[in-house]
Order: structure tokens, then C-alpha cells, then sequence
């Protein structure tokens, strides 16, 4: 019996190494080698050595390995998602973003081209960088390529066109900057080509050839021509943020498969074909942000699908096509910004459309704009109090309508929305993923702590006063430097609501937020024998962006491309206090003397979010504004606010001071050829590069436009600061090759 036990173990034995042997073991030696190039990520810690059941794991969402007979036909890994991805990109190694200066793409790509019956690749957001070499030919079996999410650079590899069936190529969120390669022609399965937020640039070939191709995505990158012809089987095509000119080709009104478009945010002209909205697949069609002319065909007839247009900012004219009216119930359409009939809402003059093609030089042409205009601001002031819809949803419930008095209820707040509301204040999920850096809690501090802090609120701490009441430096018990900001406690709040209120302010975390470590609200000042509160937040040690600006602070000037940092770092913070949280927080206090700079000169705001805890009374009141129309001023209050942050670090801090004064003459300088070189700071001349300069000038133009309805949002801000921060940082990796070309050509 028991040698027929020993048996049974040892057939046991035998038919597991048969089992954990099933893939090659040439196979598994390249699996193992793989995870070393990668430098041990935390999701291959399954694969533990060469026993390890490569092919029978059950997949996850990050790692997955298909195996047929005993040779790996896919693979799949994909890393942690990184929303703090950097804008630039130099071709180094970038601590806790890449991969380190050990690792070679080369040497990668050798290893695995090893897997030969490979089909299916999959590597994602695992901080490869490099140049992406021609060896991937090697792969020739792959069907599905997918490196997005990387730091590779350089062109890509003309190889992969010797990859004859491959249907699917997505190299987004990369670094490449070349041109648009012509021999994609030769991929003729190609059903999925996506390259968007890379640096391409140039021209752009025909791409009809590629018949099968059903999904295109060149967003975000630099691409300046006319558009191309597309397949006729197309279905999903994406071009919004390149610099694409010329007229929207006839061609697109016969893609009878075309679901979606969007060619947003170029400069393409003329009238858009009627036949596009047409389409019998069309749902969503979105030609925002051009400069499209002329008038739609009365005629116009709507695909029985279409569910989205965009047609803002543009310079169309007339009335619009029946189909699409706003009072449609299916479709939703965005018409602000052009000079359309004057029964739509947010419509510029006539003399806005036609200014380039009419001469204004005739007194009675004057005064005939003149009388346009004057009608046109009459109507901007009517409309006002109109709920501005479209915007507002996206951004989520207002912080203002915690602010809106209603009358007072035992079990309710004071204002606004209920204690319940504001007790299940949320974070929405994707922006909660910014704030995943270590950053400290928020806690309740006692008042003789807080004395203990500042010697008993000693004249050598005070630090100042503004509209939100007293600063006061203080050092805490462990050593820590703190700010301590001294505060009535507002008489229109109950002591319940006040405090949810605080809560909701302490829950606000962004690395470029200056950080709130606690409050206190039990002490008694003396001297009005009133309740105070205190706000305790961490101390920022380098000073003030404006004492930088205006040379107050020594040993340091910014150059264009600090000052980008900069600004990219609080736009983020803003875009963050708008969209982060619900309730979302507006009314900022924006402006250069609250951009705070740690000691590794890292920007942080201040003085965010106080609105929600002052005694400053809610504007709208007494005006007869619904709190739709007084919500979006007030977040278009934070992009003026950040227009003249703008301003100041293009111009210095002295304009500070003027603002609205001295609008008119900047603008004007602006927008003349060489004016903008009289009153740009001279330190900005000499380290930008023009492109990048007028980048920033135009979204500074937009956002400090008298017409609030135009300003753009917070969204596009940023976007436009980090396509500066690229165009700036590619123009000093091409000075420093060439350093004998002038800096600001």
C-alpha cells in the first residue's frame, strides 16, 4: 500500500512539472527578463520565478498573459495611472515618472521580440522611454500594438510598416515629434490608428487608402495643413488642437459611416458643408473654436442620430436651420460666440464677422458699428439674468449656492443648501486621484496651542491683514512653521453649519494648494468679546510669484519657462477647486500675491476657498439673478482673476494696480505686430520663444475679455499653458544644440 501511495505522489509530482513546464521555457526566460527591464513593477510580483503559472493566471486589469500551445500570443501590462504626467519631456529620466537612466528601449524591444508568436501587445503607462526602435518589426505576427501612456520620443519607426497585419496602433500620450509618416498607407488592415497628445507636426497625408480604417486620433499635437481625404468606411475621426487651416473638404459630407467628428480648436474657414450634418451615422459633431464663416443653408437637414453640435466661437452669420434649434428636446447644441440672429444667447456684433473682410474706414461705417454694438451690449445686459446651462453642469454644484440666504430653519443651515448637503459634500472620483501625494491631515487644534505658537499672538508675528481677516507666523510644539489666519466667526451661520462648512474647506488636498493642518473655533477674543476662528495652514517659505516678478525678492529672476511652470501649477489647482469636489469652490482670491513658493520652488495657492466661510454677503441677492446666472459669473470671476495673473507674469506686477485702466492699451499692443514688445517684461523677451509667447497672449486676451460670457473656462487655461510649457521647452532643447540661434526667434 504504500509503494502504491509513493507512485500516485510521484505521477502527481510529474503531471505538475508537466503543467508549470507547458509554456517553453525559452518563453518564460523572456517573461522573467522582461519584468527585470521593468524594473520589478508591484502588479508582476505574480510572475516569481520560472514555476510560476504564466498561462493559467486568471487576468486582471493590469496584467494579463494568453498562451497558445506552449508559446505567449499575448500580453498585456499596464501601470498605475499617473494624472500628474509631465508636460515636458527632454529626453532624460524623470524620478517617480520613468523608468530609470538604467533602463534602453533597445534592449527591451530585443527581449521581447523573443516572443515571435506574439499578437497581441499591450504596455501601458509603465514609464518606458526612449526612441521606439525599428527592431519591433520583429514582431510581425502582432495584430494589436498598444505602447500609450510612455515617454518615447523621436519618429516613428518606418519598420512598423512591415508589420502586415496589424489593425491596431495606439502610441498616444508619448513624446513622438516628427512628421506624419506616408508609408501608414501601406497598413491596409488597419482598423484603429490613435496618436493623439504627441508632438507631431507638418503635413498631413491622404489617408483614403487605408480602407479599413475605422477610428483615427490625432488630437492635441501640432499638425498644420489642409485636411486630408479620409476612407469612406471611417467612423470615429479626431483632430481638435492641432493648427489644421483652410475649408472643411466636401469629402466629409459623403463618410456615410461617421459617428463622431471633431475638428474643434483650429483654424479652419469658410462655411461647413451642409451635408455633414446630414450624415445618416452622425452623433456627434463638434467644430468649435474656428474660424468658420458665412451662413448655414437654410435648407439644412440633421442626421435622424445627431445628438451633439458645437458650433461656438466661430464667425458664422444669418439665422440657424430649423433642425437645429435650441428648443430641440434630442439634441443638445452649442451656438455662443458667433453673430448669429440676435433671439440666440451670447452672440457677438455682425461688425465681429465681418471686420476682416470690410473696410472700417468711412465715418458712416463708424457710427453704423458703433449703433450694432451699443444693441449688442443692451442684449448682454438683458441676458445676464438667463441661466447659462450648458457650463454649469459640468463643473458641478457651485460653492455658491451654499451662499444664497433663505430663511432660517431650526434643522436646516442658515443659507443655502441643508447641513446633509454639506455633510455629504463628495469628491468626484477622477479629480480625488490628484491628490494621492502624501499630504498632511487636517486636525483640530486648542487655542493655547495656538498661543503657545505665536506668543500669545505677539506683534513680531503678525504678518498682516486682508479682506479675510489677520496672518500670524507661528512655530508649533514639534518645531513645525505654520500660518495662522485669525477670523470672525460669521454671525448668519449656526455653529453646526459653520462647522460643516470648515470640514468641507479641510477636505480640499492638491500638491498645489497651500495646505490646511486644522482649525480652531473655541476661543474668545478680548477685545469685541466675539468668537474667532482660526485657520492653520502650513508656511510656504521662498515668498511670494509677485515679489519674484516685480525684483523685491534678490537672487532670483524667473525665466519664460519657470513662469510656465508656474502658471501651470495654479491653473491645476484651480481647475482642481472648480471640478475636485461637490460642492465646488469659486471666488478664489486670484492673484499673483497668493501664489506661494515652497523651498523646492513649487507653486502653491492660497487663500482659496474662503468664501464659503465669510461673512461676505452673496452679491446676487437683491439683483434678481437665479443662482445659474450668478454661479457662472463667479467662475468666470476666477478665470479675470487668473487673466491678470497672466498679465503680470507676461507684463510685471505693476499692472496689478491699474487693471481695468490700463486693459484697453494692452490688448491694443497686443494685437499690433511688434507691440507686444514695448510692454512684455524684458526678462520674458530675452528667455521665450515667440510661439510659446503668443500662445499665452491669446488665452491672456481671452480671459480677461469684458465680455464674461466669453471668457474661456478653466479647462482651456490650462490646456493652452501646457502646450506653451512644450512649444517653450522644445525651443531650449533646440537652443541648446544650436546655440548660436537667437533664444526668442
Amino acid at each position: 500500500m504504500g509503494f502504491h501511495n509513493l507512485v500516485l505522489l510521484l505521477c502527481f509530482a510529474s503531471w505538475c512539472l508537466c503543467s508549470a513546464s507547458q509554456l517553453q521555457s525559452s518563453q518564460v526566460q523572456v517573461l522573467l527578463q522582461l519584468k527585470k527591464h521593468l524594473e520589478y513593477p508591484k502588479q508582476l510580483d505574480i510572475w516569481k520565478n520560472r514555476w510560476s503559472s504564466f498561462c493559467s493566471s486568471s487576468p486582471s486589469s493590469q496584467v494579463n498573459v494568453t498562451c497558445q500551445g506552449s508559446f505567449v500570443t499575448e500580453l498585456s501590462i499596464v501601470g498605475d495611472a499617473n494624472p500628474s504626467k509631465v508636460s515636458d519631456f527632454n529626453g532624460s529620466p524623470i524620478p517617480n515618472q520613468t523608468l530609470s537612466e538604467n533602463f534602453s528601449m533597445d534592449s527591451f524591444v530585443a527581449t521581447l521580440a523573443r516572443l515571435t508568436s506574439l499578437k497581441v501587445l499591450r504596455l501601458v503607462s509603465l514609464g518606458m522611454w526612449g526612441p521606439l526602435p525599428n527592431k519591433i518589426q520583429r514582431l510581425n505576427e502582432l495584430d494589436h500594438l498598444d505602447l500609450s501612456s510612455n515617454f518615447l520620443y523621436g519618429s516613428i519607426p518606418p519598420k512598423i510598416s512591415n508589420i502586415a497585419n496589424l489593425r491596431v496602433l495606439a502610441l498616444d500620450d508619448n513624446f513622438f515629434n516628427s512628421t506624419i509618416p506616408v508609408w501608414f498607407n501601406s497598413l491596409t488592415n488597419l482598423t484603429v490608428l490613435g496618436l493623439s497628445n504627441n508632438r507631431l507636426k507638418g503635413q498631413l497625408g491622404d489617408f483614403s487608402a487605408l480602407s479599413a480604417l475605422e477610428v483615427l486620433d490625432l488630437r492635441e499635437n501640432r499638425l498644420a495643413s489642409t485636411l486630408p481625404n479620409m476612407p469612406k468606411g471611417l467612423m470615429r475621426l479626431f483632430l481638435s488642437k492641432n493648427s489644421f487651416s483652410g475649408e472643411i473638404p466636401e469629402q466629409y459630407g459623403q463618410l456615410n459611416g461617421l459617428k463622431q467628428l471633431d475638428i474643434s480648436f483650429n483654424t479652419l474657414t469658410g462655411s461647413p458643408p451642409s451635408e455633414i450634418f446630414s450624415l445618416p451615422s452622425i452623433v456627434f459633431l463638434n467644430l468649435a473654436s474656428n474660424m468658420l464663416s458665412g451662413s448655414l443653408h437654410s435648407n439644412l437637414k440633421c442626421g435622424s442620430k445627431l445628438r451633439f453640435v458645437d458650433i461656438s466661437h466661430n464667425k458664422l452669420m444669418g439665422f440657424l436651420p430649423s433642425c437645429l434649434g435650441t428648443e430641440s428636446e434630442n439634441r443638445v447644441v452649442n451656438l455662443e460666440g458667433n453673430c448669429l440672429s440676435s433671439k440666440f444667447q451670447h452672440q457677438h456684433a455682425v461688425s465681429y464677422c465681418t471686420e476682416v473682410h470690410v473696410k472700417k474706414n468711412t465715418f458712416r461705417v463708424g457710427i453704423l458699428v458703433g449703433v450694432i454694438i451699443g444693441a449688442f451690449l443692451i442684449i448682454v445686459v438683458l441676458a445676464l439674468g438667463i441661466v447659462v446651462c450648458g457650463r454649469c453642469c459640468h463643473r458641478g454644484i457651485s460653492e455658491q449656492h451654499l451662499l444664497n440666504k433663505t430663511v432660517q430653519d431650526s434643522s436646516t443651515t442658515a443659507v443655502g443648501l441643508s447641513s446633509e448637503i454639506l455633510a455629504n459634500a463628495r469628491f468626484i472620483s477622477q479629480a480625488s486621484k490628484l491628490g494621492k501625494e502624501e499630504l498632511p491631515v487636517c486636525r483640530p487644534y486648542s487655542l493655547e496651542e495656538l498661543k503657545q505658537a505665536t506668543n500669545n499672538f505677539h506683534d513680531s508675528t503678525f504678518m498682516g491683514e486682508n479682506l479675510y481677516g489677520k496672518l500670524y507666523r507661528g512655530k508649533l510644539e514639534n518645531g513645525k512653521q505654520v500660518t495662522i489666519r485669525s477670523l470672525p466667526l460669521s454671525k448668519k451661520y449656526s455653529f453646526r453649519n459653520f462647522k460643516l462648512r470648515l470640514d468641507l474647506l479641510a477636505r480640499l488636498r492638491h500638491p498645489h494648494l497651500v495646505s490646511l493642518l486644522g482649525h480652531c473655533i473655541d476661543g474668545v477674543v478680548a477685545e469685541n468679546n466675539g468668537t474667532n476662528v482660526f485657520l492653520i495652514y502650513e508656511y510656504v517659505h521662498n515668498g511670494s510669484f509677485r515679489s519674484y516678478l516685480s525684483g523685491t525678492s534678490s537672487g532670483k529672476v524667473f525665466s519664460w519657462s519657470e513662469r510656465l511652470a508656474v502658471l501651470v501649477s495654479i491653473a491645476k489647482a484651480v481647475h482642481f477647486l472648480h471640478t475636485g469636489m461637490i460642492p465646488g469652490f469659486v471666488k478664489n482670491q486670484l492673484k499673483t500675491n497668493n501664489i506661494l513658493l515652497n523651498e523646492n520652488w513649487t507653486a502653491k495657492l492660497s487663500d482659496y476657498g474662503l468664501s464659503i466661510i465669510s461673512e461676505e454677503a452673496d452679491m446676487s441677492e437683491g439683483k434678481g439673478e437665479n443662482a445659474g446666472s450668478w454661479e457662472m459669473k463667479r467662475l468666470e470671476d476666477d478665470i479675470y482673476g487668473f487673466g491678470f495673473i497672466l498679465l503680470e507674469a507676461l507684463l510685471g506686477p505693476s499692472v496689478s494696480a491699474k487693471k481695468e485702466a490700463i486693459l484697453p492699451n494692452v490688448m491694443a499692443c497686443f494685437n499690433s505686430e511688434d507691440g507686444w514688445k514695448q510692454i512684455v517684461d524684458p526678462a520674458v523677451q530675452a528667455s521665450c520663444c515667440q510661439e510659446s509667447l503668443f500662445i499665452v497672449i491669446s488665452i491672456t486676451n481671452k480671459s480677461i475679455s469684458t465680455e464674461s460670457w466669453s471668457r474661456p473656462s478653466i479647462e482651456d487655461v490650462l490646456w493652452n499653458l501646457q502646450y506653451a510649457s512644450q512649444v517653450q521647452a522644445n525651443s531650449d532643447a533646440d537652443h541648446r544644440l544650436n546655440p548660436t540661434t537667437p533664444h526668442h526667434q
